[in-house]
Order: C-alpha cells, then structure tokens, then sequence
C-alpha cells in the first residue's frame, strides 16, 4: 500500500538558492516542450510525445549547460507532467469534461514544487536530497515503507515542505464494527448521519474573515515592489495557510472517526464545481470543503478495506419519505428543514431523513 509523509524542511541559504533554480528548469522544460508540441502540431501535424520530448531533451542539455546543474529526474517529471496534462485534455474531449487546454507556468506564481525520483535517505533530523545533501527536517513520524520519490515544494507563505510517496507500507487495522451508515452533508451541520449524530461545521473560513480582511487592507497600502508589500503578502499567505490547516485537521478528525466506527459507508455525490455558481452559497460551499471529505474517506475506508458507497447526484434524498416512499416537491426550498409525510403521516428532520435515505440506497446498490 503507497501512503505519504509530508515535512517541513529548513534549507539553508545556498539550498533555498539551488531549489529555486531547480524550480526555475522544471519550469523552463515544461514550457518549452509545450510550446514545441504546439508548434509542431500546428505546422506539421504531428504528435511530439513523451519519448520524443525526453530525447531531445539530452540535446537540450548539451546545449544549455545550466540545465545540467539540476536533478535530472526532476526535469524528466517535468515532461512526464506535461505529458499528463495532454492525456487529461483529450480524455475530457471524449468524455464532455471541463479540462482545458495545458497552459504555460508562470515565474510569479506563489507555489512551486518538483518531484525527484533519484535515491533519498531520511535520517535523524534531516533528510537527502540529490543535489541539495542533507536538508534540516522536521521529521514528526517514522517513514515506513521504501521511498519512491520526493515532491519538494515552497507555499505562498513562503514555507519548504518535501513529501514522501513510500510503498510497502503496512496500515493499522481498525477492528470491524459491522456497522453501517448513511452520510447527508450539509452547511449548518457538515455531516449528519442516519444514526442520527450531527457534526458541526467548523466554518475556519467565515470566523476569519475580520482578521483576513484587516490583513488585505494593510497589504493594499503598500507600494507595489516594497520590501513591506512583500512581508505584508507573506502575512496574508501565513493567515490563508493557517485557515487551511484548521479545516484539514477538522476533516482528517472526523473522517478518521467514521472509519473507526462503520465498516459500510453510504454518501451522496456532490458537484461543488456546479454548485458554487449559486453566488449566495459559494463562499459557505468551499469552506465547508465536501470534495476534500470524501476524498479522505475514499482512501482511509480503501486503507482498512472497508465499503464506501457514492449514491447517484441525482437520487431525491431529501424528498422521499423513507418510510413510505412517498416524494414532497415542496422539500426542493432549503428553508424546509422538517416537514409532514402525506403519504403515512410520519414527521421527518429533512437533513436525517436524507442521511436514512442514503444509507437505504447505499445497501440497495451494494447487495
């Protein structure tokens, strides 16, 4: 099984510099070859695949001999990225998805990231690099597995973070529990469960928002190319990152909870793309992050080889009774938030009534 550990990492100043070359060649590479596939797409009408990019590549660094200062295998995921982004592209031509185009990188983009996939060793309180040697690290956990690669990384706040994909790691197995439940997500509560538990949406984002916006406003002051605009940004950033880390450590407890407790997991498939264009709800919508908790659920349930059922978008949930059957159109308005079954007469909670009927349809799909 493959799982990852992520660090901080402390470079001194002559690593930060060479990071940030090898940053700048990633970059290069990536526009480069993109901006020669597309030419000789158009001139020729032929393909400049992935093979044909790496060749030319040992061309290229002959060369541009500043090229050869850099990992190697950091410039090959370069191309391997781009090669990426033209199979995304054509599999949303065929399949109707909203994938665009690949684009160019830009210098002045705030985060930046490589990946090597050449030999790195972990040891007490730092870990190798090639190129870079030994970097301070704060490793908080022991690696287990055998490292497949490393994803160095700098955020907008400025931080260093290197990421380890290991294989062959061996996952505690939780007991089974031969409990099952349903999952509604909502906005007031983030999840509400067919047993009838409701989990409160922290909402980091919206609690925030004072102090985000005093930020904002002193960074507007600032004359632009300031050495005090850019402290000013770095607070912004910092502020944005702690924000996140808050909503991810509140998801990651309540995800880990529900693995713990259900052996079967039934939950309704969301399209937050689409439902962010509601301008009222957008805001509350990517705070509350759905896509993120299911996504975490998604691998922590594969983890202790447990169930987890997506329910179609589509399924009217929140409009059937779920001792009966009978639909209520009028449950469409969000301001009904309990309503009278006309069909057995039984009083339902609109939220717990759409977490019964998720799990009912979870074990219908499932058997």
């Amino acid at each position: 099984m493959e799982k990852a550990y992520k660090f901080r990492i402390y470079p001194n100043e002559k690593q930060e510099q060479l990071m940030q070359r090898i940053f700048g060649c990633c970059r290069f590479v990536y526009n480069y070859y993109l901006a020669l596939r597309t030419e000789k797409y158009e001139k020729e009408g032929v393909t400049f695949n992935y093979n044909a990019c790496s060749a030319d590549l040992t061309a290229l660094k002959k060369e541009l001999s500043w090229l050869c200062e850099t990992d190697s295998t950091a410039l090959q995921s370069s191309l391997k990225d781009l090669e990426a982004a033209y199979r995304n592209f054509f599999r949303g031509r065929k399949t109707g998805e909203d994938i665009g185009f690949p684009n160019f990188k830009s210098k002045r983009t705030a985060r930046k990231s490589y990946i090597s996939k050449a030999k790195i060793v972990v040891l007490d309180g730092c870990v190798k690099l090639p190129k870079l040697g030994k970097v301070k690290c704060r490793v908080s956990r022991p690696v287990e597995g055998r490292i497949l690669n490393a994803t160095v990384s700098q955020e907008p706040s400025g931080k260093y973070f290197v990421s380890l994909c290991c294989t062959d790691v061996e996952v505690p197995q939780y007991e089974s529990t031969g409990k099952a439940v349903g999952i509604d997500l909502g906005l007031k509560e983030l999840a509400i469960t067919s047993d009838g538990e409701t989990f409160e949406n922290p909402k980091p984002l919206r609690k925030a928002e004072k102090k985000l916006a005093r930020l904002q406003r002193q960074l507007s002051r600032k004359s632009k190319g300031s050495a005090n605009r850019r402290k000013a940004r770095i607070k912004v950033a910092r502020f944005h990152e702690k924000v996140a880390n808050q909503r991810r450590d509140a998801l990651h407890k309540l995800t880990t909870k529900l693995v713990e407790k259900y052996d079967l997991i039934a939950i309704e498939t969301l399209r937050p793309a689409n439902m962010v264009k509601n301008r009222r709800l957008a805001k509350s919508i990517s705070d509350a992050s759905w896509g993120e908790l299911v996504r975490q659920l998604e691998y922590k349930m594969a983890w202790q080889h447990k169930v987890l059922v997506k329910v179609d978008p589509f399924f009217a949930s929140s409009q059937t009774c779920h001792v009966c059957g009978e639909k209520n159109p009028a449950t469409k308005n969000l301001a009904v938030r309990s309503w009278l079954c006309e069909g057995c007469g039984a009083t339902h909670d609109r939220d717990h009534n759409a977490a019964i009927n998720i799990l009912q349809e979870g074990l219908r799909l499932v058997s």
